[in-house]
């Protein structure tokens, strides 16, 4: 069993003792995911799996987030906000705009000049920031670096 589930389990006892209802939801839904995933593989999930669930979990909130804001639902909004600040908690830190930037600056130097496009960039950068960084932020920075 990963490290990740453990914390999780174990924050979970927390916040039941408690009585943190949003913290306590939020991570029976993390754990019913890495549960999920692990019926859908057949297997037990390595470290780097379970982080994927947790992230596909924080991007499904910022997307709830966005839609509820547009709506004016603030109420709704600032439950998914609270949802996904618990969950980006077990993420590794997230690289800044400018470390992003230096890390595609030098990725497409390496490119061939006739290779460089958005689709190539994104192919090359991608697998490097792959969990540091959003991929939305990494594909507005290379499309600006291509410009």
């Amino acid at each position: 069993m990963a490290a990740l589930k453990d914390r999780l389990s174990s924050e979970l006892k927390d916040a039941m003792k408690a009585r943190d209802q949003m913290r306590l939801d939020t991570l029976r839904s993390a754990l019913s995911g890495f549960t999920y995933k692990r019926t859908e593989a057949g297997k037990d999930l390595t470290e780097d799996e379970e982080l994927d669930v947790v992230r596909r979990l924080v991007k499904q909130r910022n997307d709830s987030l966005a839609e509820f804001e547009k709506a004016g639902r603030t109420d709704l909004a600032e439950k998914e906000r609270a949802e996904r600040d618990i969950l980006a908690a077990y993420l590794p830190q997230q690289k800044s705009a400018e470390e992003v930037r230096a890390i595609v600056t030098a990725i497409l130097a390496e490119l061939p000049p006739d290779g460089r496009n958005q689709g190539a960039a994104m192919k090359a950068v991608m697998p490097k920031l792959k969990g540091l960084a959003d991929g939305n932020l990494v594909r507005q920075i290379v499309t600006e670096e291509l410009a």
